[in-house]
């Protein structure tokens, strides 16, 4: 059988290896960092094996699926360059994608890379918490550089099919960062940054849906998404920028007493979110 060996089963990884888990004729190995960790995967089911040692189980991946801290996946690929097997598909989940592919320049030539990120997760982190049905309905995001193989291409298309996503969207690593430093960079910040007013602690009982669901992603994985934010520093900055002054926009129509003025902002905004929900080209094809 073929394998497939996932490096990293926290709540992506672990998901993944039960997500893939009767893919074709792949046999999925998880790779972890502790014994507890390995035996969790073994007695629940999460993948077919589970092992500490990382080069064995490189050595005879023909793809290896990188789960680990965008950090940690530089690092990796520096160290383990010439433990990938020859002819196989290194891919990755991370968050930040110029920074991944321009670290998979050191691979060999022979080990083929392809930028992946499944817009799929909860707040939530550590293998106990993977669940197979994370993907379902999800967009997968693809950034292949010019020199990956089509076969490679066709293969992580059919995996993303197997696990449910709605679909499979090809775009460039900076592109993707744009996007993602707007969609999801920004919208941690936000969540984060609304749990800092000193409200918080006082509006237990008062909270509704909207309160919840801005809040929801503010108990973040700490040094996953301080590594996020710092390696996409342009273009998230660039975004906040953007936001303060829409926000300063509406702080401006509010407190000039200008009603006129805060229904046509309102109308405008409102308009273009509806806009947005309407069927129509994705943008990132």
């Amino acid at each position: 059988m073929k394998k497939i060996v996932i490096v990293g089963l926290g709540l992506i990884g672990g998901s993944l290896a039960l997500a893939l888990k009767g893919f074709e004729d792949f046999r999925i190995i998880g790779v972890a960092r502790r014994q507890a960790t390995v035996d969790y995967a073994l007695s629940h089911g999460v993948g077919d094996e589970a092992t500490l040692d990382t080069v064995s189980a490189l050595r005879q991946a023909d793809v290896t699926i990188l789960c680990i801290d965008p950090k940690d996946i530089i690092s990796f690929l520096e160290q383990h360059r010439e433990d990938f097997k020859p002819g196989s598909l290194v891919t990755d989940v991370c968050g930040i994608k110029s920074a991944i592919m321009e670290a998979a320049k050191v691979l060999p030539e022979s080990v083929d890379f392809i930028g992946c990120h499944p817009m799929a997760g909860t707040e939530f982190s550590g293998i106990e918490h993977a669940f197979g049905e994370m993907f379902r309905g999800s967009h997968l995001i693809l950034t292949p550089r010019p020199e990956s193989r089509e076969e490679n291409v066709a293969l992580m298309e059919r995996m993303a099919d197997y696990m449910g996503c709605q679909d499979v969207v090809k775009t460039t690593p900076a592109e993707h960062d744009a996007i993602l430093a707007y969609t999801s960079q920004m919208m941690h910040i936000i969540a984060v940054s609304v749990c800092d007013d000193p409200m918080l602690f006082t509006c237990k009982g008062f909270e509704g849906s909207s309160f919840r669901g801005c809040t929801r992603v503010a108990a973040l994985d700490v040094s996953l998404w301080a590594q996020l934010f710092s390696l996409n520093a342009p273009a998230l900055t660039s975004c906040l920028d953007e936001f303060i002054k829409n926000l300063q926009d509406y702080r401006e129509a509010i407190a000039s007493g200008d009603k006129n003025k805060l229904v046509e902002k309102l109308t405008w905004s409102s308009d273009r979110k509806r806009q947005m929900e309407l069927p129509g080209p994705d943008l990132l094809h």
